[in-house]
């Protein structure tokens, strides 16, 4: 009886002998993740001590060492500034001189790298644009702010980008225009909420340059004057126009004058019948588009 009760003891404790192994190697595990955690705290030591360094120095941060840095909380709690370009340029898509910062909802203008050339910021939930904005960026080309809520632009805010040749303002909640910068070639402010008193009487007429020009769906009352003689394709679509003069287009005292860039001018959806404006369009090549009865 003895004999089968050893034997049963041995069956019994020798495969929890045998288990022993696997503790063995969860313990080995544990320790290895504690060493991770402790190498962990010694890099991001390191880290913030190169840093510091770095800053002492005046030297530029690497954009992988910036990238490790946003880690710290600290460093994601430092506002942008426009001392430098990284904040931005992680927030949008920053690529050969062009900056991308689409739906996205930001409420104003990001600071922008020096030598952008193209802005694209279009969807988002601007409201204001102020001339600090673009006053150390003279290199833009083209600005596109379409389907934003601005309601206020600083005087001055477009009026120094020399170089600025295509601006869209289309889709927010203007009242009046800006003024305009020199170069511009095309403009688009359909779908706002301008009136004919908040366009200035010369708006236009010094864009020596400007073809395309484009203010459908607002709530202008009368044509702008003095459009300039570049002008290529003009869009009126959609508004509260109801009346035009022979010189609106042309030159009453000029029978001769023909506009020879004017290809198309949009005019339908507003209360004016075209047909009792004759005179208007005699110096046109081809009729606006619109009601005649």
């Amino acid at each position: 009886m003895k004999t089968l009760q050893a034997t049963f003891l041995l069956f019994v404790f020798v495969p929890l002998m045998k288990s022993a192994p696997p503790i063995q190697q969860e313990s080995l595990h544990f320790y290895e993740h504690d060493t991770d955690v402790a190498m962990g705290s010694l890099i991001q030591q390191d880290y913030e001590m190169q840093s510091d360094d770095i800053r002492k120095e005046g030297t530029n941060v690497s954009l992988d060492t910036s990238l490790r840095l946003q880690g710290d909380d600290s460093e994601r709690n430092v506002a942008p500034t426009k001392d430098t370009n990284l904040p931005t340029c992680l927030l949008c898509v920053c690529l050969s001189g062009s900056v991308y910062c689409e739906e996205i909802d930001i409420e104003a203008v990001p600071p922008l790298p020096k030598e952008t050339a193209y802005l694209y910021a279009r969807f988002n939930k601007i409201k204001r644009i102020a001339v600090s904005d673009f006053a150390d960026i003279p290199t833009l080309r083209r600005i596109d702010f379409s389907g934003n809520r601005i309601e206020e632009i600083e005087d001055g805010a477009f009026s120094k980008l020399l170089l600025l040749e295509e601006l869209s303002l289309a889709e927010n909640r203007l009242l009046k225009l800006p003024v305009l910068p020199p170069k511009l070639t095309t403009f688009n402010a359909n779908q706002n909420r301008i009136k004919s008193r908040g366009i200035k009487a010369n708006a236009f007429k010094k864009l020596t340059n400007l073809a395309y020009l484009y203010l459908g769906h607002n709530a202008l009352e009368s044509v702008p004057l003095n459009l300039p003689e570049s002008l290529r394709i003009l869009h009126l679509q959609y508004n509260n126009i109801t009346t035009i003069t022979d010189d609106t287009f042309c030159k009453s005292n000029n029978t001769r004058y023909i506009r020879t860039h004017m290809d198309e001018i949009r005019m339908e959806g507003n209360p004016i019948l075209l047909a009792k404006h004759v005179n208007a369009f005699s110096c046109l090549r081809t009729l606006p588009v619109g009601t005649y009865y």
